[in-house]
């Protein structure tokens, strides 16, 4: 993607294809929900380009290899889009199965064939669809086709073959229906024609195939070597699936390099302001591989897996940016809040002398409260100087404000004061005087006012009525307008009405009139017409004048004038209407005026009275003025003396207050001054601190992200490692820290802390830790729990929120995750195991978006509203589940797996809450009121940040702030006090814990010596609950003791023993004393009395580097002595080596003795070895007593109680039953752990008749179809009160989840109190865990020796049977020989192969068919048919289980000894001793079990025709068998004199591979021993030579392997780990084995067997064909007989089918035979185990004392024809392999590990050696 046109530099390119794919990258997040946002560093945009140029190539398809999690999905997805691709991706729901999957591929595939869209296919192997799709399966898999119990890997598989089919052909069979056959074939028909083909069908799909083909991109996500089942299937399915390699391009996603990581940080970490990056990134990229490399030490050293991928580093810098921002804002609202109250505070300093007490004792929970006090208090003293300067210059102004004040007032005491503004002296007297005459004056002057105003009102009233009159008129006129003026003036002939008012205003107006000539002629009249038209003339002045009129003045001659008019009828308003409205206005005037007239005339006397009654108001008034003038001067004086008076008090009072306010803050800041200067240093120092600690707040959230991001799924030592080491990073990288952060420091809010542990988490530091990562985690937690303590944290936490509790297996669980998003409840996914529902990705992935406004997420196919308080847990209770990486990408995984110290601290809060309950009480009270005071504290501190922020004015002086100020300083006082008192209190609760922590330790030993047990059998599981049950009842129940010491001691010894016998309960037999020496060896362990080399040498040995020669071979066997040089290896046994041959004849007293375990060591031993170090010495010389010597071990250290018989058996069952009833209840299973050969139902039946319930107790035995019907029983017997019986358990391993499901459903408040479930099992690892910790545990065994067995059979026999035959003496004497027979078959087992070959399982119906048969024959026949006998209990009964034809002889030659005519007789003896004898027949039942009581508890191997020394071996391997299954229980991180596990493996694999010899050149050798007719032994040598050389290839590349491994060089697969197990616990691998000879030799003989075995071989090749033939170290020793016999024939030519071999034991020794036989051959090199061969009698002879296995003499084959087998003076002995003799059947009938059976002379029958299990071996165990 350079630029176009010229060159351009690398780093321009790939900045602008950075640009480019970040301009797709926008486009693409702006059009989908599911946003991307990638880092495009150089590694993401290499694969881009890949992707993007494999999409865009014609069939191009992609296999995208890397873990989950590494952005494979996201870059195919932007890629698509870069290509303008679709990319689909199948969505699995909660059905999602194959229809669906094959609708979804088919809408795809039509897509790209019929509409020619381009698409990526986007499939990643995790889409594994869920076992439920074909419908919940109910009652088992056991209930249906077998086949569906694979369903989910066969789905999954059917899925690949489409997509395989697809790659390599673009079509799927039987995909369409026939109505899309047709659109097809329409769709595709113009392009055929267009092409000119027959548009055959053929044709058609093969076009629309073409289409298919060229617009779909199929882009696999696979993982290629994780261990999880998906990624281990990974090698087969491309062998399977050919086109999967074939047909696509094939892109690795490795690991990020450092270059990724840091690019990444930058992007992240340049978003956050103010952080210097550079040195964080390193610290990021640090934190990320260290916890890569620390997954594979895990992995290594505890077997736990962990993955680390990018998305957990994207994690990291998310949390980091999140953190950080929170505390930031934390930091500025806490400046933010203090520098309101600061700016107020630089205004009084003294103010903070008061508030800083306060405020430095809240305790600063937060990282980040920092307060700048210093600048104020150093300020304080200042101020008070201030205050002293500002008060002495107060205190003369005072004094002389005082004298002026008292000045005045005696003044105005006296009377006299100057006044400036008056010119005469006037005292108050004068003052009062004029304010006297004053009111005379005021009285007369109103007095006059009031006469004027009568007379006034008079003339007023006469007035009035003229006015109504003149006003109407004045109205009337108003209402005219020029026009009606006018209109009269230009009246021609005026009407008489007209002329009437005209000479009416002319007389008014004084105008003359004209003389005109009358009616008569020479008479001249006056007409006012001509001169009133005149007047006229104007008409808006005419009515001006009108209106202007001087009313009040009217001449009388006018008045006379007018009065005619006045009088004439003619002259009304009415009638002069009539004519002229203009006219009859001025009328109504003219009429008013005479009335006026008239009244006036009236009223003017009054008006005259008026006006000289105003005139003598006035003068009044002017000397009431003047009166009142003065007496305002004189008041105007006293108010100016007064203000004078009051101003000089003000003052005075003002200076008093500013003077006591002055003294007060004086007194106050001075005393403060005193009282502070001590307090100021420290809070100087945490002044300083504080600011140190929000320096250095970068390095340690960083750290604390890493740990939140990574360190969640480690157990607590692996997480303190990582934390130091990323702590010591930020050293290196400068990065500023506090010296020892922790993550419970920089994030753990201490009350909510609190709160937690109140909701039931445990105050160990790691749960803390657990509960901080569950708080600050981004992605959603996932607990592995299997103690439960997560799960019921959660469940008390959240259960105020309403928290909805459901398993993956519920069916409605989907319903119910809805429900708790949509209403924002939280929510608890319990019990899940290794895998989860791919429907559950949207949840765990939170990829919600919004729709229409609202956050929305789909869950399956329902678009669910997301509700932002939802919160969801999930839990395991599995203790170390494999979680592929996408799970650990998507959740955060947090180990709550108990840790020693967690428990210790747990525990011991417990015992101090039970021994000192007040202690207990006081820390809470601590707790809640140091909690309750910092509130307080944190209210005042608010209260004064408050008024400082809201006060306005000199703080100093807010009454209110100070009166808080003194409050806190009281609270402040108050809380020293008391914090005094709680680090009293809470030391003496740490003292008095510490007192107690012996009892902790103890305790903790204990419970994981009890979980430990798991290891050994799946069935012994225990919940933390029921052991802390038995741990508080021990305390309780404990002896009760005068002083702590021994309070402690007996709490110790109680709680051990009683856990002991609890556990002992449901331990099997041979468990037990393995248990409790555990016990004791890890209770010393802890003490340092046991050490570790010593312990591990021990169990397993140890191995020599030279051999020296044995001392001693006549008495010490070449093992014993091997074990002593190694021993010789540890520090405390070096010269033991020495000591041992100086002191042979002690060490053989020792090895003689019949106690070896308590005989004194010789010389310095004795004293200077512990009782420990003895049993290393018991174990070289006397294996077979070191269980015995365990037994005083843990007798001395423990206590001798450890040691006795705690009965499991079934005489003991009935009382158990009773007791476990007891103690048991409606919800809590009972479990009968079965051992072979037992069957507790009819116990239970009697249990049940014995209370009543044998009626209500319903039995199923489980098995195939039998879950439905177990399901219904047990609902309604849960209504009902019955007893459930589900016996063998394990027959339905897959109904056990449904079981689990139905008891965990029993509701204890509904339940009937009287049910009860029992159920029976073999041990299996598919019974529930749960059930089996929360159920009350039994294990059931048969009866261990002859005299239990017996007494078990006779108890269930009765008087009336034994007397029920018609023999009765016969049948009982025949009884007793029977039952002793069955216990000798069942007995004879514990001894081995000594015993039998294969252990049988004969079992008590085998006894009672033989006893009716017994009964039967004995009533039928006449005499006693012994061959009928013999064969139905021989060959049928007990012989039917029998399937080694050695161990069918053996019955019969057993049988034969209890089934015979001698043992009627009552003297008859069944053994040597006579011990066990037949009893007179005449005794009744308790005869016989008195005769049986008085049998010795420990079998006598007489009685079963061994040997003592059987006893031996079956006592060694019993040691073995113990000591190995210890071996299991050790921890791999152990070390061993300071080599670290694998320090250890590595010497081991290094020392084998230099001492393996180089692979035999096969062809020189077929060279020299070509194929020869003759000579069969060529072939013989040449096929072992290609078998050896097969091993030693295996054995040098695979130590090759694990020695790249171990370097990191390769990955460590399973299988070098199993290896490296098996070479650091020195045992055979089984990777060798597998290609290897049948032995038991630990891994040091077996290697140098191996080096002897080849240099057998080395010395035929170089010396030719030897004379005597060492028959062990053939591979295949079958081969080498039968190349004998093969040699005979052809040399006689006779057919090989009629030669056998005859066998002579030769005089000569190895070394003295030096020629072949003729015919057949020597062989040398076996073992006899039973018996020993005497060279001088020259025969079978009985073994010496402790020689277990004696060398066999030299024995010749000899190859004869048609031989028959003799029958005296011989053993028929078999040869066998190993010292196990069992092996797989072959097609012989014999067993794989049998070689040949060889006769060997004896004078002793040959029943004897028979029931000795007299054998040959090959190759001994050592």
């Amino acid at each position: 993607m350079g630029t176009e046109g010229g060159p351009s530099s690398p780093h321009s390119a790939v900045a602008q294809m950075m640009q480019v794919i970040e301009e797709y990258m926008e486009d693409y997040n702006q059009i989908n929900t599911a946003k991307l946002r990638l880092v495009l560093f150089m590694d993401a945009m290499s694969h881009i380009c890949r992707i993007s140029r494999t999409l865009r190539q014609a069939l191009g398809n992609a296999l995208l290899l890397g873990v989950g999690g590494s952005g494979r999905s996201s870059l195919t997805r932007l890629a698509s889009h870069m290509a303008e691709y679709e990319c689909f991706q199948i969505e699995l729901s909660k059905n999602y199965g194959m229809t669906e999957w094959r609708d979804d591929v088919k809408k795809v595939l039509l897509k790209a064939g019929l509409h020619s869209l381009p698409i990526t296919f986007l499939f990643s192997d995790t889409q594994v669809p869920p076992p439920w799709a074909v419908g919940r399966i109910r009652g088992g898999l056991d209930t249906m086709h077998p086949s569906v119990a694979s369903w989910k890997v066969i789905k999954n598989e059917s899925f690949l073959e489409d997509i395989n089919n697809v790659l390599n052909s673009g079509d799927i069979p039987n995909l369409y229906t026939l109505d899309e056959q047709d659109q097809i074939v329409n769709t595709m028909r113009p392009y055929i024609q267009e092409q000119g083909l027959q548009p055959t069908k053929a044709n058609l799909m093969a076009a629309y195939t073409r289409h298919i083909r060229s617009n779909i991109h199929v882009v696999l996500c696979m993982r290629p070597r994780s261990p999880s089942p998906i990624g281990e299937a990974f090698r087969a399915r491309l062998r399977q699936f050919p086109s999967l390699v074939n047909c696509c391009t094939i892109d690795w996603f490795n690991e990020w390099p450092a270059e990724a990581l840091e690019s990444v940080a930058t992007t992240f970490l340049n978003e956050i302001p103010e952080l210097e990056a550079s040195s964080k990134i390193q610290v990021c990229v640090y934190i990320h591989q260290s916890v890569a490399k620390k997954c594979v030490e895990y992995l290594a050293e505890l077997a736990r897996h962990n993955y680390v991928t990018p998305k957990s580093y994207l994690e990291l810098l998310n949390i980091f940016s999140i953190l950080i921002g929170q505390k930031k804002q934390e930091l500025k609202t806490a400046k933010n809040r203090m520098k309101s109250g600061l700016d107020k505070v630089a205004q009084g300093g003294a103010l903070w002398a008061v508030a800083s007490p306060a405020l430095s004792l809240v305790p600063i929970t937060s990282y980040f409260l920092s307060l700048p006090l210093t600048p104020q208090l150093l300020r304080t003293s200042e101020d008070v100087a201030k205050m002293q300067e500002e008060l002495e210059v107060v205190r003369p102004l005072l004094e002389e404000a005082a004298k002026d004040t008292t000045l005045t007032m005696e003044q105005i005491k006296v009377g006299g004061w100057a006044l400036p503004a008056s010119g005469p002296q006037m005292d108050t007297t004068i003052a009062e005087e004029t304010r006297n005459s004053v009111q005379a004056e005021e009285i007369k002057a109103n007095e006059k006012a009031r006469k004027a105003q009568a007379i006034a009102d008079d003339a007023q009233k006469d007035l009035d009525e003229a006015l109504p009159a003149l006003d109407a008129a004045l109205a009337s006129l108003r209402n005219l307008n020029k026009n009606d003026v006018t209109e009269v003036r230009a009246m021609q002939r005026p009407p008489p009405g007209v002329k009437l008012v005209i000479e009416a205003v002319c007389i008014m107006k004084g105008i003359k009139p004209k003389k005109v000539p009358g009616e008569k002629p020479g008479t001249k009249v006056d007409d006012y017409w001509e001169p009133g038209k005149g007047l006229l003339q104007d008409p808006g002045r005419f009515l001006e004048n009108l209106f202007k009129f001087d009313k009040d003045n009217i001449g009388e001659t006018v008045i006379k004038a007018i009065q005619p008019y006045i009088d004439n009828e003619e002259f009304q308003p009415a009638a002069i209407a009539k004519v002229s409205k203009a006219c009859t206005s001025i009328c109504q005037w003219v009429r008013a005026m005479h009335k006026y007239h008239f009244v006036a005339k009236a009223v003017e006397p009054k008006r005259q009275a008026l006006r000289e009654a105003q005139d003598d108001l006035e003068v009044t008034q002017r000397i009431l003025e003047e009166a009142k003038q003065r007496l305002h001067e004189v008041e105007d004086g006293i108010a100016t003396m007064q203000a004078k008076y009051r101003e000089c008090i003000a003052k005075k009072e003002e200076l008093e207050l500013k003077c006591e306010q002055c003294e007060q803050r004086l007194g106050r800041a001075d005393k403060l001054i005193n009282g502070l200067s001590d307090e100021r240093v420290r809070w100087q120092e945490t002044v300083e601190n504080l600011e140190h600690t929000l320096d250095n707040i970068f390095g340690d959230v960083l750290v604390a992200a890493g740990f939140v991001a990574y360190l969640g799924p480690f157990t607590g030592q692996y997480r303190t490692v990582l934390y130091d080491s990323w702590v010591k990073q930020l050293t290196t990288h400068h990065i500023p820290h506090t010296s020892e952060p922790t993550l419970i420091g920089t994030l753990g809010n201490p009350v909510k802390i609190r709160l937690w542990q109140i909701a039931g988490l445990p105050n160990d530091t790691l749960s803390v830790e657990n509960g901080v990562i569950n708080q600050f985690s981004q992605r959603w937690t996932h607990f592995i729990d299997p103690q439960s303590q997560a799960n019921k944290w959660i469940k008390n936490m959240e259960k105020d929120s309403g928290l909805d509790v459901f398993k993956l297996s519920d069916r409605d669980f989907l319903r119910s995750m809805e429900n708790a998003i949509r209403f924002g409840k939280p929510c608890l996914l319990e019990n899940v195991g290794e895998e989860l529902d791919p429907a559950l990705e949207p949840v765990l992935l939170k990829q919600t978006y919004k729709q229409q406004g609202n956050t929305v997420l789909k869950l399956g196919d329902t678009v669910i509203p997301y509700h932002e308080d939802f919160r969801m847990y999930i839990t395991t209770k599995l203790p170390n589940p494999h979680y592929t990486p996408e799970i650990s990408t998507k959740l955060t995984l947090i180990n709550f797996t108990l840790s020693p110290s967690g428990l210790e601290d747990q525990l011991l809060g417990q015992v101090i809450a039970e021994e000192r309950p007040d202690l207990e009480e006081a820390k809470n009270q601590l707790i809640v009121s140091n909690a309750k005071m910092r509130q307080e504290l944190k209210d005042i501190e608010d209260q004064i940040l408050y008024r400082l922020s809201s006060s306005e004015g000199n703080p100093v002086d807010d009454m209110e702030l100070i009166k808080v100020l003194e409050a806190s300083k009281m609270k402040a006082a108050e809380i020293q006090a008391k914090v005094r008192i709680a680090e009293q209190t809470e030391k003496d609760i740490d003292l008095t814990r510490m007192e107690y922590i012996p009892v902790a330790v103890r305790t903790q030993i204990l419970f994981f010596c009890m979980s430990d047990l798991a290891n050994v059998d799946p069935m012994y599981q225990y919940s933390l609950e029921w052991f802390l049950n038995i741990f508080l009842s021990g305390i309780a129940n404990s002896e009760r003791a005068d002083n702590l010491k021994k309070r402690i001691a007996n709490i110790n010894r109680y709680l051990t023993y009683n856990l002991y016998s609890n556990i002992c309960r449901s331990l099997f037999e041979k468990h037990k004393l393995m248990f409790a020496f555990l016990l004791c060896a890890r209770i010393m362990m802890n003490e340092g009395k046991v050490n570790q080399s010593e312990w591990r040498y021990l169990l397993s040995g140890g191995s020599v580097p030279v051999m020296s020669e044995n001392p001693a071979p006549d008495w010490l066997s070449d093992r014993a002595w091997r074990d002593v040089l190694a021993l010789s290896n540890l520090p405390a046994f070096s010269s033991f080596a020495l000591d041992f041959v100086k002191h042979l004849s002690e060490f053989r007293a020792i090895f003689d003795s019949f106690e070896p375990h308590r005989e004194p060591l010789p010389g310095i031993w004795d004293q200077y070895l512990d009782q420990f170090q003895k049993l290393l010495v018991l174990r070289c010389l006397r294996g077979d007593k070191v269980t015995n010597a365990m037994q005083d071990f843990v007798a001395t250290n423990l206590e001798p109680r450890f040691i006795e018989p705690q009965a499991n058996h079934f005489a003991a069952l009935t009382a158990n039953l009773s007791v476990v009833f007891k103690d048991s209840n409606p919800t809590m299973p009972l479990i009968f752990v079965l051992s072979p050969g037992t069957d507790p139902a009819a116990d239970l039946y009697k249990f049940a008749e014995e209370m009543k319930f044998s009626k209500k107790l319903s039995a199923i035995s489980l098995g195939q179809g039998q879950g439905p019907r177990a399901e219904a029983m047990m609902r309604s017997s849960i209504e009902r009160g019955k007893w459930v019986f589900f016996q063998n358990c394990h027959l339905a391993p897959s109904w056990m989840p449904a079981l689990e499901r139905l008891i965990e459903h029993i509701n204890p408040d509904k339940v009937h109190r009287d049910f009860r479930l029992w159920l029976t099992s073999l041990p299996s690892n598919k019974f529930p865990v749960s059930i089996l910790q929360n159920g009350s545990k039994m294990t059931i065994e048969p009866p261990r020796g002859v005299k239990a067995n017996l007494l078990k059979s006779y108890s269930s026999l009765s008087d009336d049977f034994l007397n029920s035959c018609h023999k009765v003496m016969e049948f009982k004497c025949l009884l007793l020989s029977l039952c002793l027979f069955h216990g000798n078959a069942l007995e004879r087992r514990k001894f081995g192969p000594l015993g039998f070959n294969i252990p049988y399982e004969f079992t008590d119906g085998d006894l009672r068919i033989c006893i009716s048969q017994l009964k039967m024959f004995l009533d039928e026949y006449d005499h006693i048919p012994y061959k009928v006998l013999k064969y139905t209990a021989g060959e049928i009964n007990y012989g039917g289980r029998v399937t080694d034809d050695w161990d069918r002889r053996c019955v019969m030659n057993i049988l034969e000894d209890f089934y015979s005519p001698s043992v009627l007789f009552p003297e008859h003896s069944y053994s040597a001793s006579g011990i066990y004898h037949q009893i007179q027949p005449t005794y009744d039942l308790n005869g016989y079990l008195s005769y049986i009581k008085s049998l010795p508890l420990n079998d006598m191997p007489e009685i079963f025709g061994l040997h003592d020394n059987a006893n031996i071996t079956f006592a060694q391997n019993e040691t073995y068998t113990l000591l190995g299954t210890i071996v299991q229980l050790q921890p791999k991180s152990s070390s061993i004199g300071g080599q670290s596990w694998e320090e250890v493996v590595e010497d081991v694999a290094q020392i084998v591979l230099l001492k393996l010899p180089e692979p035999i050149n096969l062809q020189q050798v077929m060279n020299k021993y070509p194929v020869l007719y003759e000579e069969s032994m060529n072939t013989v040598l040449v096929q072992e030579v290609i078998r050896y050389n097969r091993l030693l290839q295996v054995i040098t590349q695979t130590l090759r392997d694990l020695l790249k491994a171990l370097k990191g060089l390769v990955v460590m697969s399973s299988q070098l780990e199993l290896m490296a197990a098996s070479l650091y616990n020195n045992t055979v691998p089984e990777l060798w084995n597998a290609k290897a000879y049948p032995s038991l030799k630990p891994l040091s003989s077996w290697v140098m067997d191996l080096l002897q075995r080849v240099d057998f071989l080395q010395t035929w090749i170089d010396g030719g064909i030897p004379a005597v033939f060492w028959i062990s170290g053939f591979f295949f020793p079958q081969a080498f007989l039968t190349g004998t016999l093969q040699n005979y024939a052809r040399k006689s030519v006779i057919s090989i089918d009629t030669i056998s071999f005859d066998f002579k034991v030769m005089h000569e020794s190895a070394s003295e035979l030096k020629t072949r036989p003729k015919d057949g051959c020597f062989i040398h090199g076996l073992f006899l185990e039973g018996a020993r061969w005497d060279p001088l009698a020259f025969q079978l002879a009985e073994s010496r004392p402790k020689e277990l296995y004696t060398e066999m003499a030299i024995i010749w084959l000899l190859p004869t024809p048609n031989r028959k087998a003799q029958d005296q003076a011989f053993y028929l002995c078999p040869i066998y392999k190993t010292l196990t003799r069992a092996g797989t059947l072959s097609t012989t009938g014999h067993s794989t590990n049998y070689v040949i059976a060889v006769e060997i002379p004896t004078d002793q029958p040959q029943r004897h050696w028979i029931k000795r299990g007299v054998a040959l071996i090959c190759a001994l165990d050592y």
